[in-house]
């Protein structure tokens, strides 16, 4: 099928907004009689105010921790009882909650929620081992493992100028040690509003159901004023910023290269998007057939845009690689730039250009019907309606926003590629193996945090 005789999409959306201010988006399909319900709060890593770093990765874990009706693990248990699944995530502007059930248990997971949205149990006991849990998952997760947190812990300190950007995202120890229970307090206050979130309902639910059930269990929390959030806005960046890290585990040298993205919906935005496919596609993307196949100089390289849909704010393309050892950090970095001025003086073929079109058409069609892990159905789904609405206040743009991709001409990727992948506007961070002994420059990067904490 040519892009001039495929079908438009028409994924079955009703939303409405309560008079608390919830966005309630609905989403009928009654394949299965299986009901994924979603609750995205305008709130992750760059939105933590200053000061209160990992704050909204506690949050993730302080949300299972009971509420008023429903005390510690209840939730869980009435969701595991009920035969279904659940889980949260924080990321760059959103924390999510999310459960997958038989759609007779639907009234009983939006209870759920409202009731910790309503009255979250935020005391001493709960912070204290809560913060402990966080500190620890840092501990296991990044600091114990090879490569922990590389690069997308490493590269904002040396890419980004603007707190909001740079910081540790998993938190500092020192912010989450002198929080005490009036600041967590205040911050659930603050951003667990009615009016600072989206409500999702997909799956075996008619829409006049799920906007009833909607008001029946939410419409009574109060709103709040809505959170005010510094500018993430960066600095022009002029010079290429470098970074050293030390790795401590990991016996080969790694590299990431970023750069910055264009904002969200531009038609850059729509020309990097298809660039990123044609560098970072497996095997057969260009990075990876230069360095690894070909020069042999790499032995793993990929990367991209980190979650292309669900960030509103300054973000990079990343190149990760894993360099032999008897080939040098330049030499490295002079093989990937032979592939970004190729893509710059050349552009695409228009054969290359139709591939990954169809390649993008079917990516963005599988995830629509895509779970997570190999479960949570219609997770993909309720993920792009959750940052259409909260970020564009359009959840219709998952019909529409494939047709964006399927314009970009070779001429518009190749004038991206000359505009946004400049040296002037990247980063490198170089993580070396201990044994080589590998100097610490001023702008080193940190060990802390993945993008997505779970």
């Amino acid at each position: 099928m040519t892009q001039a005789t495929a079908k438009p999409l028409k994924v079955a959306i009703s939303s409405t907004t309560l008079e608390n201010g919830l966005q309630v988006v609905i989403a009928p399909d009654t394949t299965a009689p299986v009901v994924t319900v979603g609750i995205y709060y305008k709130i992750g890593f760059r939105l933590e105010p200053q000061g209160r770093s990992g704050f909204a990765h506690l949050f993730e874990h302080m949300m299972f921790q009971g509420s008023a009706n429903a005390p510690k693990m209840q939730h869980i248990k009435l969701i595991n009882s009920s035969g279904g699944l659940l889980n949260g995530s924080t990321s760059y502007d959103v924390t999510n909650y999310y459960e997958a059930v038989p759609s007779n248990a639907l009234e009983r997971v939006l209870w759920l929620e409202a009731d910790r949205m309503r009255a979250l149990k935020v005391d001493d006991e709960n912070l204290r081992n809560q913060r402990d849990v966080v500190k620890e998952e840092v501990r296991v997760n990044v600091m114990n493992q090879p490569y922990g947190g590389f690069p997308w812990l490493d590269m904002p300190p040396v890419a980004f100028r603007n707190w909001a950007n740079a910081h540790n995202f998993y938190g500092d120890f020192n912010d989450l040690d002198a929080a005490n229970l009036v600041d967590v307090q205040e911050f659930f206050k603050t951003y667990y509003l009615p009016n600072n979130a989206v409500l999702l309902i997909l799956g075996d639910v008619k829409a006049e159901e799920g906007a009833a059930l909607a008001k029946k269990y939410f419409a009574d929390i109060p709103k709040g004023p809505n959170p005010s959030f510094a500018d993430p806005a960066e600095p022009e960046q002029k010079e290429e910023r470098r970074g050293h890290v030390e790795e401590k585990f990991g016996t080969l040298p790694a590299i990431a290269i970023g750069y910055v993205m264009p904002k969200r919906r531009t038609p850059d935005w729509y020309a990097m998007a298809l660039l990123d496919q044609a560098l970072h596609g497996g095997r057969a993307g260009r990075v990876y057939r230069d360095l690894v196949l070909e020069k042999q100089v790499a032995v793993e390289a990929d990367g991209g845009i980190d979650d292309l849909f669900g960030y509103n704010g300054p973000t990079q393309l990343t190149t990760r690689i894993m360099h032999k050892p008897e080939i040098s950090a330049e030499a490295t970095v002079a093989a990937f730039d032979e592939v970004i001025s190729e893509v710059q003086k050349n552009g695409l073929s228009e054969d290359e250009l139709r591939q990954l079109k169809i390649k993008w058409r079917s990516d963005y069609y599988a995830t629509l019907e895509s779970g997570r892990g190999g479960y949570m159905p219609k997770y993909g789904l309720m993920h792009l309606l959750a940052c259409f609405t909260l970020f564009d206040e359009q959840p219709q743009l998952v019909n529409t926003i494939l047709d964006g991709f399927l314009a970009v001409t070779r001429e518009d990727i190749q004038a991206a590629a000359k505009k946004y992948l400049q040296t002037s506007q990247r980063a490198i961070v170089f993580r070396t193996p201990v044994a080589t002994g590998a100097p610490q420059s001023n702008g080193a990067a940190k060990s802390g945090s993945t993008k997505e904490a779970a």
